[in-house]
């Protein structure tokens, strides 16, 4: 994708001086002379930024901004290792306000809607950017948090919530508990905005038909900002970023070299504005593609497709490189197969076995059949047989926010 000449004007001052306010940077780019960028075949020879570059940072080597103009810092939501502390400025805090804001614009929302926001508060970036894109857009914000599937309810249906923010496993969740105590008639949800896990098409389904929604998909990560850099828009299910703020390139995961417009790979980011912590060519680890072409929506903003998986998500299988997205292209392609599924990896005798647990709506005694079915799609599309197992539709755990899906007990 071709950097616009806005684009590489921003970059340039953003590059300008960075070294001299950035320690990380004056490290990482030690030898490189930044202020000479001048065109995007420059830029492309800068090296990618890492998360281990990040974690060690730890605590405060990122900032690229005086202490007393930082006035918030966030964390990224891993669970292992070093944790990535990010600063953010009044103008990070702002910023990142109005591109969530534009993504509820670009939902449909408006000032009239009434926004549940159930994505976690904290270190983490998630509820109180949604929070803060919802007050920049004039609605009324239900700031709930995470939990509590009760209250949850009891509140959507006491003031009329009308747009749900989650993730797509408590969106689940919700949705479940809505059709199971027959409260589709006394709410009045009409959209949902949902993120920070990838999510299969049948999943997509189920959350909108039992809620009764419109679904966008939201799209970010603590790094770059947090959730509300892009999301997907009523003519497409690609997500558009905003590009005024954000940069893409997509490389080839192996070799890092940059892939053509419609390859899949992964994603790299550069911030355009960020005072607090700049990133200059981030390794997401996501996949997806760019999309190329005009939106019908009209927005000049690029597309990135639906998250396919991440890099680390892989698992390798008996030979066989596999991700949750082809996973979840098997549920979708065998009839009587629900959403919701774990996959439990092992090894006895020396040899891999892939356990594939999934829920089925249909009669128990067709399950045998679904199984078969299953299996042989799977080999079919992946290279390998699973020892796949039907249980009952709501019988695998539930989660409040992401839900874990493969168990990898070889090592």
């Amino acid at each position: 994708m071709r950097m616009t000449q806005e684009q590489l004007d921003m970059l340039k001052a953003q590059l300008k001086g960075l070294k001299e306010r950035s320690p990380f940077y004056a490290k990482k780019y030690d030898g490189i002379n930044v202020d000479g960028i001048q065109t995007q075949e420059d830029f492309e020879t800068l090296p990618f930024t890492e998360k281990a570059d990040l974690r060690e940072a730890y605590p405060m080597g990122l900032a690229a901004v005086p202490r007393d103009k930082i006035v918030r810092i966030h964390s990224s939501s891993g669970t292992t290792g070093t944790p990535v502390v990010i600063p953010y400025t009044q103008k990070d805090v702002d910023d990142w306000a109005i591109q969530f804001a534009r993504c509820f614009e670009f939902a449909g929302c408006t000032k009239d809607d009434i926004i549940q926001v159930t994505p976690g508060y904290g270190l983490w970036t998630a509820g109180i950017g949604f929070q803060a894109g919802i007050e920049r857009l004039g609605a009324m914000c239900i700031p709930m948090g995470p939990g509590n599937t009760e209250k949850q309810l009891q509140f959507m249906q006491d003031f009329g919530t009308t747009v749900i923010t989650a993730t797509s496993s408590f969106a689940l969740l919700l949705a479940e508990e809505i059709s199971k105590r027959g409260l589709k008639d006394q709410i009045c949800l009409k959209k949902g905005v949902i993120g920070s896990e990838r999510w299969g098409e049948k999943m997509r389904r189920r959350i909108s038909n039992e809620l009764g929604v419109e679904l966008y998909d939201i799209y970010g990560l603590t790094e770059v900002y947090g959730p509300g850099i892009g999301i997907n828009c009523a003519a497409d299910s690609a997500m558009h970023i905003w590009a005024d703020y954000v940069y893409v390139e997509i490389v080839d995961p192996e070799t890092g070299e940059l892939v053509p417009d419609g390859e899949p790979g992964e994603i790299v980011l550069t911030t355009l504005q960020k005072e607090g912590a700049p990133l200059i060519r981030f390794r997401t680890h996501d996949l997806s593609r760019i999309v190329p072409g005009d939106c019908p929506c009209g927005s000049k903003h690029p597309r990135i497709d639906i998250i396919t998986g991440r890099t680390d998500d892989m698992v390798k299988v008996r030979g066989c490189n596999i991700f949750p997205a082809q996973i979840e292209e098997v549920i979708a392609f065998t009839d009587g197969a629900s959403s919701e599924y774990q996959v439990y990896i092992n090894n006895e005798g020396g040899r891999d076995h892939l356990n594939l647990y999934f829920e089925s709506d249909a009669p128990q005694a067709q399950w045998s059949q679904i199984e078969e079915n299953l299996a042989a799609i799977f080999k079919a599309k992946i290279g390998m047989t699973p020892d796949p197992k039907a249980v009952a539709v709501g019988e695998l755990p539930r989660s409040e926010k992401k839900t874990r899906r493969i168990f990898d007990d070889r090592y």
